[in-house]
Parts: structure tokens; C-alpha cells; sequence
């Protein structure tokens, strides 16, 4: 896709967008060996950009995939038991992404990918307290129980923060977590006498899965991305 010369410089943050079509206009900018002096001028990224003689380094654009888990698959890159994993069900042009927390091997549902490391970090963080919510397919359950998870419990000495839970059935709950703690829905349910029979992940802070078939991915806007990274 081609942009303006001026905001080319500026997405790469060598200067603000009016600076950029200054230091144009002064003949400061010179495009595959040739000054530039019009900020009526298009790149699409191939070309080589120079501002003062020296050459801009393009930074990666982020990249945000959201992903349907199907069922029985790992969130890794290789199982060493040979179990089948995200990366063999992903086409291979998507599998040099990282993976943004994980769900285990029975946990269906909205999976992040992205391009970038730090993103990937910043979106894992419990300090970041991004919410994400899950339906969960239980036996039965007791107001006596969930109201233990809605105050936070501590599990073989682990301490697991409140719960937001809802109640959509007699089966069925929809469990909102902030802290990302390894299986922490199951372990949390099954203490309060609850044991999880299936557990699917509807949304991860502004990403919702809705109708995505399981195995699909989709990328996500760059205008969602930018409110994402804004926040780090």
C-alpha cells in the first residue's frame, strides 16, 4: 500500500509528519538515490529513503492474528508425547508467530498470535490485568461455591484473585479472569466442587472470537492494534 513520503517518515519515528514534509520540501529526503522535494510523493515501503544521507531503517509493522484452538491441540511449537499443535493446524505463512498466553490441550476458543515479541510480553503480564472470559460447562454448581471464586480462594498454597462469574445456565458459566494463572479456571471450579468439563475462551481484553470457525485465523484492524499498543 502506498503513503505519503511524509507520513512514511513519521510511521518510522524520525520526525512528526509536519517536520517530515519540512525537512521534504529542503531537499533533505531523497527516495532510491534521487531528492525529493515535493511532499506530493508516494512509497510503498520497496523503495530506499535517505533523510540527511542516512537511511531509514523500517520498523515491522505489528501484526495482531486472532485464532479458533480447536480442541486437543497444544499451544506450542512442538510436543515432545507428539501431540498435535497450533502450528500443524496454522497454514504455514502464520507459523513465525508467537503465541500470547497459552490454552491447554482441551481449552478451545480465541487464541492471540502476533508478529511482535513485546506486544506478546505486554499483553502476558498479570500486572497489565487484561481481562479474559471463558465459558465453562460444569455438572452443577452452588451459589455457595461461586461466590467462594467471586472472593478469590487459595488452592495447595496458591492464592487465585476474585473471579467474575455470570451465570448463563445450569450448565454453563461465564468466568472472567484477570491474572492468567496456569489452568486456573479448572483448578478453582473443581475446588469449589464444580469441575470443568469444557472450557472455551470467548474474548482477550478488546478481542472478541464471535463467529470464528474453529482452525480459522483472522487478522485483527490496525485500528484495534493501535488502541491495544497505546496502552503499554
Amino acid at each position: 500500500m502506498k503513503v505519503r513520503l511524509a507520513k512514511f517518515i513519521s510511521d518510522n519515528g524520525i520526525a512528526s509528519r509536519r517536520s517530515a514534509e519540512d525537512l521534504i520540501q529542503s531537499g533533505r529526503v531523497s527516495v532510491d538515490g534521487k531528492v525529493v522535494d515535493t511532499p506530493v510523493f508516494f512509497v510503498d515501503g520497496s523503495q530506499k529513503v535517505y533523510v540527511d544521507g542516512k537511511k531509514i531503517q523500517q520498523k515491522n509493522e505489528i501484526k495482531l492474528y486472532m485464532f479458533h484452538k480447536p480442541i486437543n491441540t497444544m499451544t506450542t511449537t512442538s510436543d515432545p508425547l507428539g501431540r498435535k499443535t497450533i502450528y500443524d493446524v496454522l497454514d504455514k505463512q502464520y507459523r513465525n508467530l508467537k503465541y500470547i498466553g497459552r490454552l491447554d490441550f482441551k481449552t478451545t476458543g480465541l487464541l492471540l498470535l502476533t508478529n511482535d515479541g513485546n506486544l506478546a510480553r505486554q499483553m502476558s503480564l498479570p500486572k497489565n490485568k487484561i481481562e479474559r472470559t471463558y465459558i465453562a460447562t460444569v455438572d452443577s454448581f452452588s451459589k455457595t461455591g461461586l461466590d467462594k471464586a467471586r472472593n478469590g480462594v487459595v488452592v495447595d498454597g496458591i492464592r487465585y484473585r476474585p473471579m467474575k462469574i455470570e451465570v448463563i445456565n445450569e450448565h454453563n458459566l461465564k468466568v472472567t479472569v484477570k491474572e492468567g494463572k496456569k489452568n486456573e479456571i479448572r483448578i478453582v471450579l473443581k475446588y469449589i466442587g464444580s469441575p470443568v468439563k469444557a472450557l472455551h475462551r470467548i474474548s482477550y481484553g478488546l478481542i472478541k472470537l464471535g463467529n470464528l470457525p474453529a482452525g480459522k485465523i483472522l487478522q485483527v484492524d490496525k485500528k484495534t492494534v493501535d488502541l491495544i499498543v497505546k496502552n503499554f
